[in-house]
Order: structure tokens, then sequence, then C-alpha cells
């Protein structure tokens, strides 16, 4: 009995190794070679050398080179997956519609941030050279933010789309590095001025008291 629990034991053990050991399939490696070595393009540009993007990947040269042909065919699988749309589609389609307007908008405008920062981090790693191409998304932008402020649509002065060009416009300029060296908006203040403009009320402001005038 002993001898055959210990047989049994082994072929599980045999079996664990067997499924550890089962190489990846040609896309589950690329996508693994290009999550490696992107936080190293981010830091150091796509100056980088192929030792130094196979040393981030923790492979051999010949196996990147395998997987993608050369190093400009990977860094240009880095850009594409770097500046796909889908997870931030997803992001915004999975805010909630019930949520306050307020809410919505500064969901929305951290999230726009966020994707118009990775781009701009994206074309300081290329340098100088030549830009990736950057395609345009807005028109599915506006309808997914449209939809997610179409709730709100009497308590804004534009209609839903409107607001998400606006917002997509002032996010842009917020994020911008050279314009925002000195004085950058926070978060809060960003939300602020979309709803409220620069010298609007906010709609939780109480309008019962009276203001006092100075003698």
């Amino acid at each position: 009995m002993a001898n055959e629990t210990t047989t049994l034991g082994d072929a599980d053990a045999a079996g664990e190794t067997a499924r550890r050991a089962q190489p990846l399939g040609v896309e589950d490696r690329r996508a693994m070679i290009i999550g490696a070595v992107t936080p190293l393009l981010m830091e150091q540009g796509f100056g980088v050398t192929s030792k130094q993007l196979a040393d981030a990947a923790g492979l051999a040269e010949g196996t990147i080179f395998r997987a993608f042909g050369d190093k400009q065919s990977l860094l240009r699988a880095v850009t594409e997956r770097y500046l796909d749309p889908e997870p931030f589609r997803e992001e915004l389609s999975r805010i909630d519609r019930s949520l306050p307007l307020e809410v919505k908008v500064r969901t929305v405008i951290h999230l726009m941030r966020e994707r118009f920062g990775s781009v701009f981090r994206l074309v300081a790693a290329v340098g100088p050279g030549e830009r990736p191409e950057f395609p345009s998304h807005r028109a599915a932008f506006d309808r997914l933010v449209g939809d997610l402020l179409d709730d709100d649509r009497e308590q804004l002065m534009w209609p839903p789309a409107t607001v998400a060009h606006i917002i997509r416009l002032m996010t842009f300029a917020s994020t911008l590095p050279r314009l925002n060296e000195d004085n950058a908006l926070s978060l809060d203040d960003l939300t602020s001025i979309v709803l409220y403009g620069i010298a609007g009320t906010p709609a939780s402001a109480s309008t019962d008291q009276p203001i006092e005038e100075k003698s």
C-alpha cells in the first residue's frame, strides 16, 4: 500500500511538472514579452538595445527575434498594445449611470487623464524621431460619455455629446505637460471647472440665505 501511495504521489508530481513545463503558445509568448519590456521602454526610451530588451524579458535575444522578427517589429507591437483603446472604452462603459452627475464627470476626467498621460509618455519614449500613428477614437468617446450623461440631460447646458467633447478638450489641455509645468490643475479643480465654469454656483450650494450687504 505504501509503495502504491508513493507511486501515485510521484505520478501527480510528474503531471504537475509536465503542466508547468508546457511551452507558451506564440501569441502568449509575444504578449509576455511585450508586458515585460514595456516598462523599460517607457523609462529609457525606444533607443534601448536588443540585449536590454532581452534582459528585461528574461530571454535570449534569439527568442525575441523568433517571436517578433526584429527589434522594430517589437517596438511597433508595444506601441499598438499601449495605444489599444479597448481597455479604456471598457472602463468608461463600466461607470454606473445611476451615480450622481459630479461623480460620473469626475470619473470620466480621471480615466481620460490617464489615457492622455499614457499617450504623452509614449511620445516621450519614442523620442524626436518617427512618431507613431495615433488612431482617433473621438466619436466613440463622445458616444460613450454622451450615453453615460444622457440621464442628466436636464442639468446640462449642452447636449451630452457636446459635454463629452468639452470634457475631452479640457482634459487634453490639462494633461499636456508643456501647458501644466507650473500650475497643474487637480482632478477636483478640473471637475469643478467642467461642472460649474469659472463663475458658476455648485448645484449643492444653498440659495435660501440672502447675501448680507456690507455697509
